[in-house]
Parts: C-alpha cells; sequence; structure tokens
C-alpha cells in the first residue's frame, strides 16, 4: 500500500511554537505499524481555512494522477477547516480518484471502511469551521482589547514623529 502524508501547522516554526515533526513523527510510525510505502510528504505553514494552500494543491493533484492509496493525516481540522462542503468536497475527490483517508488522532475516520465515517465527517467538518471562527474572534478581541488600552498589535510600527509632534517635543524638552 502506497500512503502519503498530509500536515498542516498554522504559524511557522519561526513564529512560535507549532513544529511539524509533532505530527510527521507518530504518522511515519502509523505508515510503519500499516506495512505501508511513505511516497510523499505534505507540508503546509498556513491556516486550513481555505484551499489556497501550496502543498494541500500539490496533494489534490497528486490524488489525481494515483500516486499513492491512503492519505494519513494527523487529524481532519489539519486536512481542512473550511466547513462542511468543502471538506466534503475534497473527500469526494479523494473518494473518486480510489484515494482513502485515514486519521491518527480520530480512529472513526478511515474511509477505506463506509458506513458511520461520513456521517462523522460531516459533523466534524461542522465542527472544525466552528473552531476556526472562535479562533478568528478570540483573536480580534485580544486586538480591541488592546487597542482600547492603547497598545498596537506587534506588527505595527511606532508612529513617525514629525511636523507639529516634533516641534512641540522639542520645546518641551529644551
Amino acid at each position: 500500500m502506497r500512503v502519503a502524508l498530509y500536515v498542516r501547522v498554522s504559524t511557522s516554526e519561526e513564529r512560535g511554537v507549532q513544529d511539524v515533526s509533532n505530527q510527521l513523527v507518530p504518522l511515519r510510525r502509523l505508515a510503519e505499524a500499516l506495512q505501508a510505502e511513505i511516497v510523499e510528504e505534505y507540508v503546509d505553514r498556513c491556516s486550513g481555512g481555505d484551499s489556497n494552500r501550496p502543498e494541500f494543491q500539490r496533494m489534490l493533484g497528486d490524488v489525481r494522477a494515483r500516486r499513492f492509496d491512503v492519505l494519513l493525516v494527523w487529524a481532519l481540522d489539519r486536512f481542512s477547516r473550511e466547513g462542511i462542503l468543502n471538506t466534503l468536497r475534497y473527500l469526494s475527490v479523494l473518494r473518486s480518484h480510489n484515494v482513502a483517508i485515514k486519521s491518527l488522532q480520530e480512529s472513526w475516520l478511515d474511509t477505506r471502511d463506509s458506513g458511520m465515517g461520513e456521517l462523522l465527517i460531516a459533523i466534524f467538518s461542522w465542527v472544525a469551521e466552528r473552531e476556526k471562527m472562535r479562533i478568528s474572534e478570540r483573536v480580534k478581541a485580544g486586538l480591541r482589547g488592546k487597542r482600547n488600552v492603547g497598545k498596537r498589535g506587534k506588527d505595527k510600527r511606532p508612529r513617525r514623529r514629525s511636523g507639529y509632534l516634533m516641534r512641540w517635543q522639542k520645546v518641551k524638552h529644551s
């Protein structure tokens, strides 16, 4: 059996704590336990909220080319956070090319077997989309809170003092 691994982290290693090896190492062990040959590893370092992920698109291209039989993922939310319809559409693409998906964290997610898996996929796709919305709301609330106390976000540069402010500063401190 030929397998591919798809992992996604929301932030780059330079920006924070997420390390792709936390997903890759256990997925490699799973492939070994399944006695499968790993033919490709796809790693995205971006949000799962849309499909404009380079490795995700490359993986879909390889699905269409039938380069592997099973796609191993850490969890469904690492595969997609685009909601029920889009996630089911991606799973349909996999199914139409006879490629199964198996999740390490969600033992029920194994499309090699049919049945309850399809219903659970719909439910967990919805949950992943809601989680994406909650994360966005928390970030926005945090930024509003900082603005309310006069702080700016990390990526904003301090305001350049020129004109009136510079003249006022020179007079005041002279």
